[in-house]
Order: C-alpha cells, then sequence, then structure tokens
C-alpha cells in the first residue's frame, strides 16, 4: 500500500524559514516524479513546487519561485520543500504527491497524495 507521510509543519514567524519532508513507502521511490500542493484557508487546493525522479528538473509556482525549493534524496525515500521567507499567505496544509508531472499533470498510472502537515505562519 502506497503511503506517503509528510511532517515539518508548525508555526513560523513572518520572514521565517521551513522545511518540510514527505517520506514515501509501498513503491519504488525513485520511478515517480513528486511534488508540493498546499489549500490555503478558504482557497482551492494548488499547485506550488515539482520535481522529477532523479531531482534533475524543478517546477514553481510563481508565488514561491525565489523562496521556495523542493528536492529529494531517493536514497532515504524522502521529498523536502525548504521554505523561506515565509508569508502569513503561506499559510495553509501542505501535501506531497507522487506521480504527478512537476507541472502537475495528472497521469493514468498513479497519483498518490499524503494527509498534509499544517504550516502557520504568523506573528
Amino acid at each position: 500500500q502506497v503511503q506517503l507521510v509528510e511532517s515539518g509543519g508548525g508555526l513560523v514567524r513572518p520572514g521565517g524559514s521551513l522545511t518540510l519532508s514527505c517520506v514515501g513507502s509501498g513503491f519504488t521511490f525513485s520511478s515517480l516524479a513528486m511534488g508540493w500542493y498546499r489549500q490555503r484557508p478558504g482557497k482551492e487546493r494548488e499547485f506550488v513546487a515539482g520535481i522529477t525522479t532523479l531531482g534533475g528538473d524543478t517546477n514553481y509556482a510563481d508565488s514561491v519561485k525565489g523562496r521556495f525549493t523542493i528536492s529529494r534524496d531517493n536514497a532515504k525515500n524522502t521529498m523536502y520543500l525548504q521554505m523561506n521567507s515565509l508569508k502569513p499567505d503561506d499559510t495553509a496544509v501542505y501535501y506531497c504527491n507522487a506521480g504527478r508531472t512537476i507541472y502537475g499533470v495528472i497521469l493514468p498510472s498513479d497519483d498518490y497524495w499524503g494527509e498534509g502537515t499544517q504550516v502557520t505562519v504568523s506573528s
């Protein structure tokens, strides 16, 4: 059974940093592109960042470009999202995905989600 488990969320002050982790199991980790999505209060789920199977290419939403960095360590079955210069508008539940392209396109083969981790940016 495929599992994706996010961790690292919490409360951080504006301008601060936070790093999220997503640990995958039940599949060949290096075989799937992965990404981060988020759902802000009162808004629809949105794409944040994507990364190819070996980490050679990445893609970011304009809203986080230059502030967030996505990476993965296939030996540890873990994907990361380093978030810097956080803003109150970054407050959201952040979700890990496996199987979608780095542009957020759904593929017929795989589309897996974690349960999310809460990030709150507030003073």
